[in-house]
């Protein structure tokens, strides 16, 4: 064997891979680290029975990125605490060896269904962890009640009302108002099933309206009872009528094993103590344990008074540190992962620090300017070895949902791109989604509306109402296509009715070539019909169902990472940090920019068709 066949040594390994090298001793001395708390953690006796998590709010999937410094230093809202925080934090306590398990206190959602499902699923993966985990909760309403019951053990206090009455839709009618005022609307849709628009364009619910509603609200039920009902070890049918005979009194809900106790939150240590191993004469055990705590040495509520042992209970901050860890090495490639949510608009995204409830005004928006420029900058990552495109969307602007869902379509054809939906990914969020690897959802998920609407106001008898006399010249025939000062005519209509066709055309190919569905039998599950996330499955829409760690663990498995007990995938949020212009990759098909340049017509229709989702189901 001559030299250059030898086994390199170690100064040769260390020239030729420094990163390898050093991102090998930089894992040893992280292992050596946890093993040092570890040992200490272990030596003081640190012991923690229930970690206390106060949760509530919209529970957006993905924390929100960090204010910059004139942002934190106004009296805006903190941010809300998002299912990415709370995962981490169960994580650390499925891995610890020395808690027994959460206690969650409901502080009030205002997440949607799909959501909530995430939620319990968290809870289910705590629980297969070998964790106890307790919801002590006021509120016993539909929402709420459904993620307790993924809960080993629910807890409500004296005065709560069981109020689990089932799911309720209203639907308002603007037609006939906008009318006495002198506005009149008039929508272009690609079928009956497209309803977006139908509160302004009739005075009643239309029989597709009621269909599509009547679908999702069994849809829902039915999930909604199922989980209950496994959560309760009770049957379906049984958990039915007990809902159709509520509401109970608390005391009452107990007798019907509904709940499991009844109790103050200040009884919580004393009623969740472990009586089995700690008896009345181990008062002085337990606050030796509570002491030993890393969260503080002072004597506080956990301590045993008067002989009666009580769960030794610690918040996040305090239990944080406390916590015997388990090291996991993290994958060298990364999971990216951004966020499309809100609606859909050319130009900048935006979001508001004060959500306002007004539609078109509040909540976020995905700009077709920023997203572009997001997902350019991730295809140029070498480091990332999938992308999560996690999608909150009813939709909104067409031309900018086919500019987005390009740059989508780029990226995949190099790495896997798998979208992740959220409560909503329907119309314009379902465009967007279509030419991707995979589509996970929750089976709550609302989606599909594959679908185009578009409509213009007629407010000349408003005008004449309030006594303006408004003349306009104008030059070009068709000048004013979008003027609102006259009835569409039947030719401005036809110029309406065949952008919005052509555009379904478009969309009906997307989605064809995206989840490879013969074109001509796509009219059934499109037009503008919305599914649930398990209906969507059904019908060849969606991949598959899980929660945002299920996705991170899809995308590895699509990239090729090795992912194991002792491994873990990088998971970074991609955000956008500057607004400025990035250069588009050179892109090999010729064909392309000719297919680009045929779609001059949506330039001049100036974006104006929409895909959006013709309505949303809230819990009540």
């Amino acid at each position: 064997m001559n030299d250059s066949e030898q086994t390199p040594n170690f100064w040769t390994r260390l020239k030729r891979s420094p990163r390898r090298t050093m991102s090998g001793l930089a894992n040893g001395w992280s292992i050596a680290r946890v093993k040092l708390r570890n040992r200490i953690r272990k030596w003081r006796r640190v012991q923690i029975d229930y970690v206390v998590l106060p949760i509530g709010g919209p529970l957006p999937e993905r924390a929100a990125p960090r204010r910059g410094f004139i942002g934190r230093r106004l009296p805006f809202p903190a941010a809300a605490e998002s299912m990415q925080q709370l995962n981490m934090r169960l994580q650390r306590i499925a891995d610890a060896d020395n808690v027994k398990g959460v206690v969650f206190i409901f502080r009030g959602f205002q997440a949607g269904l799909a959501t909530i499902q995430n939620f319990r699923q968290s809870l289910l993966r705590l629980s297969e962890a070998g964790k106890e985990t307790v919801v002590y909760t006021p509120f016993l309403d539909l929402r709420h009640y459904y993620a307790a019951t993924a809960a080993d053990r629910i807890i409500v206090p004296p005065g709560a009302q069981f109020d689990v009455l089932g799911l309720h839709a209203e639907v308002i009618f603007l037609k006939d108002a906008l009318q006495e005022v002198g506005v009149k609307m008039e929508v272009v849709q690609i079928s009956p099933y497209k309803t977006a628009l139908d509160m302004v364009q009739h005075s009643e619910m239309t029989p597709e309206y009621r269909e599509q509603l009547d679908w999702l609200l069994d849809e829902q039920f039915d999930m909604i009872t199922a989980g209950l009902a496994t959560g309760r070890s009770k049957s379906q049918a049984e958990m039915k009528s007990l809902i159709n005979e509520a509401p109970y009194f608390a005391q009452s809900a107990l007798e019907k094993g509904l709940i499991d106790d009844v109790a103050y939150e200040d009884q919580l240590a004393t009623l969740l103590a472990d009586t089995r191993s700690r008896g009345s004469n181990d008062a002085d055990d337990v606050k030796k344990d509570d002491k030993s705590a890393e969260a503080g040495n002072t004597k506080d509520h956990n301590e045993a008074i008067g002989g009666t042992p009580r769960a030794i209970m610690r918040t996040w901050p305090q239990a944080r540190k406390a916590l015997l860890e388990k090291h996991t090495k993290l994958t060298r490639r990364i999971v990216g992962v951004i966020s499309l949510e809100g609606l859909i608009v050319m130009g900048p995204s935006r979001r508001s620090p004060i959500d306002l409830p007004i539609p078109f005004v509040g909540g976020a928006t995905a700009g077709e300017q920023t997203l572009v420029g997001l997902l350019r900058q991730a295809e140029k990552l070498d480091s990332m070895a999938a992308l999560i495109l996690h999608v909150d969307s009813g939709g909104g602007s067409a031309l900018a949902s086919e500019i987005i869902a390009r740059q989508i379509q780029r990226i995949n054809e190099k790495k896997p791109v798998l979208v992740y939906m959220g409560n909503v990914a329907a119309s314009g969020g379902y465009y967007v989604s279509a030419q991707s690897t995979h589509i996970m959802s929750q089976q709550a998920t609302m989606t599909g509306s594959i679908g185009v609407i578009t409509a213009r106001s007629d407010s000349h008898a408003l005008f004449e109402k309030v006594k303006v006399n408004r003349i306009s010249l104008s030059r070009g025939k068709r000048a004013t296509l979008y003027s609102d000062q006259k009835p569409m005519t039947a030719e401005e209509r036809q110029i309406f009715s065949d952008g919005i066709r052509h555009i379904y055309g478009d969309f009906k190919n997307v989605v064809a070539r995206g989840r490879n569905l013969p074109f001509e039998e796509l009219d059934p599950i499109c037009e503008g019909r919305v599914w649930t996330g398990r209906q969507a499955q059904e019908h060849k829409l969606v991949d598959s169902h899980g929660d945002f760690v299920d996705a991170v663990g899809k995308a590895a498995s699509l990239a090729g990472l090795e992912v194991d007990d002792h491994s873990q995938v990088k998971v970074v949020n991609l955000y956008s940090k500057k607004d400025g212009y990035v250069l588009p990759q050179p892109f090999e098909a010729a064909n392309e920019l000719s297919r680009f340049l045929s779609m001059e017509w949506i330039k001049e229709l100036n974006g104006r068709p929409l895909m959006l989702m013709p309505f949303s189901l809230n819990m009540k």
